[in-house]
């Protein structure tokens, strides 16, 4: 394989095919969009709370983890549905498996959500 000069315009232009991705997310998949609206109760949350610098990377990481799961998993989807519509057992199970991958990373940062907003949230309560 011939190696390719480094190309800024190149670089640039990759940028454009990745926001055009996170476009066709938010317009086709469903789920995507559940994940933005968590995203933006989260980030409110964050900012009412007033998060520290760790809680923001925590919160800023496990948000990038569950978008970048629900969108592998939305690849994985597509790609099979290109190649077969038809119903086969081992489409069924990749489909699964991808999807697990977001429901896992999903219940990881709803644990990181309650560990860190749950005391927040019952200071509150008590204080009122």
């Amino acid at each position: 394989m011939k190696s390719q000069k480094f190309s800024l315009k190149k670089r640039l232009k990759s940028f454009s095919y990745a926001f055009s991705g996170l476009k066709t997310a938010l317009k086709e998949e469903h789920n995507t969009r559940i994940h933005l609206a968590a995203t933006v109760i989260v980030v409110t949350f964050s900012l009412f709370f007033d998060i520290n610098k760790y809680e923001w990377i925590t919160v800023i990481f496990a948000i990038g983890f569950v978008f970048a799961m629900e969108l592998t998993n939305s690849a994985i989807e597509n790609t099979i549905d290109f190649i077969s519509l038809e119903k086969h057992d081992a489409i069924r199970k990749i489909k699964d498996l991808s999807a697990a991958a977001v429901l896992i990373s999903a219940i990881a940062a709803l644990i990181i959500g309650l560990i860190i907003f749950l005391p927040k949230i019952c200071a509150l309560c008590l204080n009122n």
